[in-house]
């Protein structure tokens, strides 16, 4: 057994005393064995069965070492620190994992000790080592990136920018290495030399799962670009889509409908359909009301002096009527107009004193805001009447509270259109009059 002598290891220090007490254990277990006049043979058997089980023994004890003394010494040094991302890494054991590095070196190194001489079952022990000590890593590697993302969560910038599919996707290709690694160990092949004979394999890989690779490369992009955040309240009308995104991963995203339902889609889907994100409302800090009150045409008239009279009571018509007034009057003097009949001249109309009306009281509302677009405009007149259209501003985006302030200033204006000689239009199977009331001669009918 003068060869485990040639066996070319480093030995310095403790570490390299325990391999010679261990060569010399081993030394003088086979020369006790030979003594007892046991054969060479069966003697070389014992000692490599004895050699296995202090490979283990060794191994376990290693291991020990590792979860009892070193982890609990980080441990106490964690608790000593000010920054918590310790604490965090802990908790998702990633130091727990990495310490299942030791035992794998330990037989790695002692194999060609104990089975000196046998070097088909060194290959094959530091192979077992090998495979096990690549695993081990990809685990350490998913518990620290976990780890990352908790982390990363605590700050502001995670809600403008996840990056939990970036993160899988370097989880997946670091998986793909290592699996490469532990095919080249088994076949005992060169890494290049296997990615090489890989490449064919590699391309009928990618056609078989096109669909996930695209669903890869678009969240990526999704993170990239910022498109689509955790919290955004996005819509996709032909996907069933409407609420809030609840989880953004690599192939795929979570949205939570105002329903309650949960419905996920592919992220590729983000990238190639129509998605309305309504973040760009939410960080505005208001949302719009854009939305027309449609008036019959056949209630739009010159304002008469009685109208006019009693548009003088509206307060919130003051400053426009006495405005407006002065500037018609110096008109039709200027020009010297027969105001006898109605169409001569300048006059107010009741749907121009309508508009503003919406203008002042819109104006005089708390929770419009006034340094946002503000616009009260007529736009094409057509086969539903005459459209006043009110682009607007509310002061909060909070749904229920948007749904209140809309409905109630379309609440006072639908009540006060007849105080202008107004009607609003409005599709009937019956006959109508002008203020909208039905013809008194269709309910004696």
């Amino acid at each position: 057994m003068n060869d485990r002598n040639e066996v070319g290891l480093a030995e310095s220090g403790q570490g390299g005393e325990t391999i010679e007490s261990l060569r010399s254990l081993l030394d003088w277990l086979m020369a006790q064995f030979e003594h007892s006049g046991i054969d060479a043979v069966w003697a070389g058997l014992l000692v490599n069965l004895i050699g296995g089980l202090l490979l283990v023994f060794l191994s376990w004890l290693a291991y020990l070492v590792a979860k009892r003394v070193v982890l609990r010494a980080i441990r106490f040094l964690s608790s000593k620190t000010s920054s918590d991302w310790d604490n965090v890494l802990i908790e998702h054991k990633v130091f727990a994992r990495l310490s299942n590095v030791v035992p794998a070196l330990v037989a790695h190194v002692l194999a060609p000790v104990v089975f000196a001489g046998m070097e088909s079952l060194v290959g094959f022990v530091q192979g077992l080592a090998k495979v096990y000590l690549v695993v081990v890593v990809l685990f350490t590697l998913q518990a620290l990136i976990n780890g990352v993302q908790t982390i990363y969560q605590r700050y502001d910038i995670s809600k403008r920018m996840p990056i939990k599919g970036l993160l899988q996707a370097a989880m997946l290709v670091a998986s793909f290495v290592g699996g490469v690694f532990i095919i080249s160990i088994v076949m005992g092949r060169e890494v290049g030399t296997l990615m090489a004979g890989l490449g064919a394999m590699v391309m009928g890989f990618l056609f078989v799962f096109k669909d996930a690779i695209m669903g890869l490369v678009a969240g990526i992009q999704v993170a990239t670009n910022d498109t689509v955040r955790k919290g955004d309240w996005i819509e996709m009308k032909d996907h069933g889509i409407d609420g809030d995104v609840i989880d953004v991963s690599l192939t795929t995203v979570k949205v939570q409908n105002f329903d309650k339902t949960v419905l996920s889609i592919p992220t590729s889907k983000l990238i190639t359909d129509a998605c309305r994100n309504w973040r760009g409302m939410k960080d505005s800090g208001g949302r719009r009301i854009k939305r027309p009150i449609r008036i019959d045409m056949r209630s739009i008239r010159f304002a008469d002096e009685v109208l006019l009279g009693k548009f003088q009571r509206f307060e919130l018509l003051g400053d426009y009527l006495q405005s407006k007034l002065d500037e018609v009057n110096a008109h039709n003097q200027r020009s010297n107009t027969d105001l006898s009949e109605l169409v001569n001249g300048r006059r107010l109309t009741n749907i121009g004193t309508f508009r503003a009306y919406i203008m002042a009281f819109l104006k005089s509302h708390p929770q419009i805001r006034k340094d946002r677009t503000f616009l009260i405009r007529q736009l094409a007149p057509g086969d539903n009447g005459l459209p006043i259209e009110i682009y607007i501003f509310t002061d909060t985006t909070v749904w229920a509270e948007y749904e209140a302030i809309q409905a109630d200033i379309f609440d006072h204006l639908l009540a006060v259109i007849p105080e202008f000689g107004l009607a609003p239009f409005q599709n009937s199977t019956g006959k109508e009059s002008i203020s909208g009331t039905l013809d008194v001669s269709m309910v004696n009918e």
